[in-house]
């Protein structure tokens, strides 16, 4: 593979000028303002400020992308995401489903399986098909909202809500490229933001609630 081999995905990018999206680029601020957000939210919670420093780099890794448009660039785009997925399933299986520890690594193991089955099935499906991989996280989510119930799963469903539309948004960068030049990848990277810094305060709250119950 050659990793400086460039990548004109998104509508916003019309040559490979290091600005040639800037919106893209600026807006992944989004995902380091939430992580910044978070961090001080999360003081005395260190498995939530891993999920905060992931999510700060989630930020880093997709500027480097909506800038460079590389292959390295691509993979430190992806790379902080898929971390951050397996991170929280892993923590949210052992915490918050109250798996052990050894448990919960198994079953989220398990992701990739999972998520082979539903990239295979979604790609069979236009529209879904442009963002086959992603849609394996809110429908997850809802599974475990059906399992969990209460207030941690109502967190979970607004989660996957916001995911959900963020997505949408996703896949219609290019398809609506000509009436909106711009794109609307820009959306996906605010609303990301949003929602990954939602998803650790929904582990931050059950991570207190916890503690207090156990005083």
């Amino acid at each position: 593979m050659d990793w400086f081999a460039q990548i004109d995905g998104y509508c916003e990018r019309t040559d490979f000028t290091y600005w040639s999206e800037p919106l893209n680029a600026i807006t992944n601020a989004a995902f380091i303002i939430a992580a910044l957000i978070m961090w001080r939210r999360t003081a005395g919670l260190p498995t939530a400020r891993v999920l905060c420093a992931i999510l700060f780099s989630i930020g880093v890794g997709s500027y480097l992308f909506h800038t460079h448009a590389t292959q390295w660039a691509a993979l430190a785009d992806v790379a902080p995401i898929g971390i951050f997925i397996l991170t929280y399933l892993f923590l949210a299986n052992r915490d918050i489903v109250g798996m052990p520890w050894w448990g919960a690594l198994g079953i989220t193991a398990l992701f990739f399986p999972y998520a082979y089955v539903i990239v295979t099935f979604l790609n069979n499906i236009p529209f879904l098909n442009i963002s086959s991989f992603y849609w394996t996280v809110p429908i997850l989510l809802i599974v475990y909202a059906t399992y969990l119930r209460g207030t941690v799963a109502v967190g979970f469903i607004i989660g996957a809500a916001i995911l959900s539309l963020s997505i949408t948004l996703r896949s219609l960068d290019e398809i609506l490229c000509t009436q909106f030049p711009i794109g609307t990848h820009i959306f996906w990277h605010i609303l990301n933001g949003i929602m990954l810094g939602w998803m650790i305060e929904v582990y931050r709250r059950h991570m207190l609630a916890t503690r207090a119950a156990e005083r």
